[in-house]
């Protein structure tokens, strides 16, 4: 395409080579919750810095800026220790404590901060269904290794009663 062709239709010239994360795979409790978490996250892929600017633009605005996040290393081994989103850079914090195994912590400043469950990019999307439900129910009292234990438990059951028979 040179300067004169105009670009197709749907598509802004300064727009050619940009791209987008899809939206984030994202689940909320709907108020405040009463337990460790907020919710869950399901990435597509294990590299914090494309999927945390997705993350980060799925959430409210109203709760502030996410301005550093702490995951655990045995889950991104790989994460550096900043990540550039829109209009700012993110800090990365990694963490060796068992809570942070399976979690994700977005810090707002003193405006506020999300703790939330991840799932593995390769969990399969019923179990990462029943997980992104269970963790957004605003009354779990459960930390994310247990809810991730009990549906385990509960796929391990399954199993069994359909190699048993019922």
């Amino acid at each position: 395409m040179d300067a004169l062709t105009p670009p197709a239709d749907g598509t802004p010239p300064d727009d050619e080579h940009t791209y987008r994360m899809p939206l984030a795979r994202l689940s909320l409790t709907p108020q405040s919750s009463h337990g460790p978490l907020d919710g869950a996250w399901w990435p597509r892929c294990d590299v914090l810095e494309l999927e945390l600017p997705a993350l980060v633009g799925s959430l409210d605005p109203g709760h502030g800026t996410v301005t550093r996040v702490t995951v655990g290393t045995a889950a991104w081994p790989d994460a550096p220790g900043t990540v550039l989103a829109p209009d700012h850079v993110i800090e990365v914090v990694l963490s060796d404590t068992a809570a942070e195994a399976h979690a994700i912590t977005l810090e707002c400043g003193t405006v506020g901060r999300w703790e939330l469950l991840v799932i593995s990019p390769d969990e399969p999307a019923g179990t990462a269904g029943r997980l992104l439900t269970a963790a957004a129910d605003p009354w779990n009292t459960q930390s994310a290794q247990r809810i991730l234990a009990r549906v385990e438990d509960g796929l391990g059951q399954e199993s069994g009663r359909q190699r048993n028979g019922p």
